[in-house]
């Protein structure tokens, strides 16, 4: 029997593949309406993006031969779905995550920052929380933790190995190097005979401990388990858990920022320009705005909870002096900064990609900041033609035009090459939101958003801000098991209608459901920087569901109170705007 479920779990995506249709088909032939068949459409893909069972790329393209067959949409309008404004954008940003990560910027970046914050470990979660959560803001959270954490691992192996030959020196000077058998010896002449070999012997027997492994008493006090090897201490696997959580949270949080910091953002933003074209409140300056209080108070809740359930609440050790500093930290510190030495001076090719950087966040900042006028304003009898993919797609360009080095007689190695940019390009990601604006846009022509939504009104007797609660809490509970991409294309479409028939500003709804899509952080699966840090063994599954609850629960919390202080103020959301009305609801279904 063990052996049957065994070989059934193993063929589980080809059954998921093959009963779900089958179990899904009688909702469009037992209420033949082209609701029914977009439902049908919907929840399939929701079941095959959640499970898995088929690549999420692949799932996004079941609308382009679907919606035709059901008759939704025609196979030409369907196609235009699948390349938008946003693909452009996304060209232009891994253009730059190309050169950065070519050229090793990031990693110049990760360890002065661990040089200027120090390497005690609250204060290097802290400095480390920081760095991954500025690099994400540009570039993919899974390429940021990819990047910071071998560094990470590097800087506590160090301190663990700083720790067990001072300890080693300390046991030494207190009990001195001790032979059993000499402590045997009556004769005082003779022990005193033995002292002076064991004296003379003293530096061969110091060389052979710091380079034998130590013994397993240190560890006595953890429960066995095969990665107590690893740590000499209880505070030391403390340290390595804590480390570990932290950039794969903070790659997650610094991505709220910007943008096109997540896919989760850019879906989002090209959603509202989609099917709210005259909404200019969704730019790069607004939503920095926005989002940056929230990604500081989140980092620094976050920073503590993990502190207080991993190290304690004991932060006298940050007012020491640097004399003061364990001989530990001092080791540690040395390490990372010879490492720093040895990238050398800044490069050319690192002072041009840093230019590139700064200068597309600044265009992007300024273009149509919404509390003074941008250079977009330069071009008035074009309003809205030019968006931030015409600046990253500009400033990407360029990268294949700068040389790197100085041009020779066989030509000049441009900042980046084509192959490299191919290599970093989820191309996957692509596909997966055209898949979504395919859906959302089946889910209005059909009707089905619009249904959906009429269903939900009563939920406009409650409290706005309760019905925001709701939301949030449903999608961070959903993005736990499923990807942050399709857990949002799932759900704007429906949020969205459902803001519309009570009457509140579609944004109220829709900003906090996209802030939490990103709040994935109770299992190692949950998104892929989970997984790479879980990976490397420090971590347990229940680790990270006690401080992954945790920090979702900071966050929805922070991501609530912002929404209704400063978030009402920037995106006026006390009003039901007129660009909302565009979109009326209409019953065109047969139920």
């Amino acid at each position: 029997m063990r052996a049957f479920a065994v070989g059934l779990w193993s063929y589980r995506s080809l059954i998921i593949i093959f009963l779900t249709p089958l179990l899904l088909l009688p909702l469009p032939l037992v209420i033949p309406s082209k609701v029914s068949e977009c439902a049908y459409t919907l929840i399939l893909m929701a079941v095959f993006w959640m499970t898995e069972a088929m690549p999420l790329s692949v799932t996004a393209l079941l609308p382009a031969f679907l919606f035709p067959l059901f008759g939704i949409m025609k196979s030409s309008v369907v196609a235009t779905m699948y390349f938008k404004d946003f693909h452009l954008l996304l060209l232009g940003v891994i253009c730059l995550a190309t050169s950065i990560e070519k050229w090793g910027l990031h990693r110049r970046i990760a360890l002065k920052l661990v040089t200027l914050v120090g390497v005690n470990p609250g204060m290097l979660m802290l400095g480390m929380m920081v760095g991954c959560g500025f690099l994400s803001m540009w570039l993919s959270n899974t390429s940021t933790v990819a990047m910071v954490m071998p560094i990470v691992e590097a800087v506590m192996q160090q301190v663990m190995s700083a720790e067990g030959q001072v300890s080693t020196h300390q046991e030494k000077a207190m009990s001195g190097i001790c032979n059993p058998a000499l402590q045997m010896e009556g004769n005082a002449e003779k022990q005193s005979e033995k002292g002076k070999e064991v004296k003379s012997a003293d530096p061969v027997i110091t060389e052979i401990v710091l380079t034998v492994p130590e013994e397993d008493h240190a560890t006595e006090n953890l429960p066995y388990s095969p990665l107590n090897s690893k740590y000499r201490t209880h505070r030391d696997h403390m340290m390595c858990k804590c480390l570990s959580l932290c950039i794969a949270y903070s790659a997650c949080i610094g991505g709220l920022t910007t943008l096109p910091g997540t896919s989760s953002n850019l879906i989002f933003a090209e959603y509202i320009h989609q099917f709210y074209p005259e909404c200019k409140s969704i730019n790069f300056g607004n939503w920095f705005i926005f989002s940056l209080p929230i990604c500081i108070i989140i980092m620094l809740l976050g920073w503590v909870w993990l502190h207080w359930l991993f190290l304690g609440l004991d932060f006298r050790y940050m007012l020491c002096s640097k004399g003061g500093r364990p001989e530990r930290e001092i080791a540690a510190a040395k390490l990372i900064k010879e490492e720093y030495n040895a990238l050398g001076p800044v490069s050319r090719q690192e002072k041009i990609t840093l230019v590139i950087f700064s200068l597309m966040a600044l265009l992007w900042f300024v273009r149509d900041p919404g509390f003074m006028p941008g250079w977009a304003s330069l071009f008035p009898d074009y309003p809205g033609y030019a968006t931030d993919a015409t600046v990253a797609l500009i400033l990407g360009v360029f990268l294949f035009i700068i040389p790197a080095k100085r041009p020779t007689a066989d030509g000049y190695e441009a900042m980046i090459s084509w192959k490299e940019f191919e290599a970093c390009m989820p191309w996957e990601i692509c596909l997966l939101v055209g898949g979504g604006f395919a859906l959302a846009e089946g889910t209005k022509v059909s009707g089905l958003s619009s249904w959906v939504a009429e269903l939900m009104t009563p939920l406009g007797s409650l409290p706005v801000l309760a019905i925001v609660a709701i939301a949030c809490i449903i999608v961070t509970s959903v993005t736990e098991v499923a990807s942050n991409p399709a857990t949002i294309t799932i759900f704007l479409p429906i949020l969205s209608p459902l803001a519309e028939a009570i009457k509140v500003n579609p944004l109220y709804m829709l900003i906090p459901a996209t802030l939490s899509v990103s709040f994935s952080f109770l299992l190692p699966f949950s998104n892929p920087p989970n997984a790479i840090v879980f990976v490397y063994g420090h971590l347990s599954i229940m680790d990270m569901v006690k401080a992954g609850l945790g920090l979702n629960i900071i966050g929805v919390l922070v991501v609530l109170l912002a929404i209704s202080t400063w978030g009402t103020g920037i995106f006026d959301l006390n009003t039901f705007p007129d660009w909302a009305n565009s979109h009326g609801l209409t019953n065109t279904t047969g139920f």
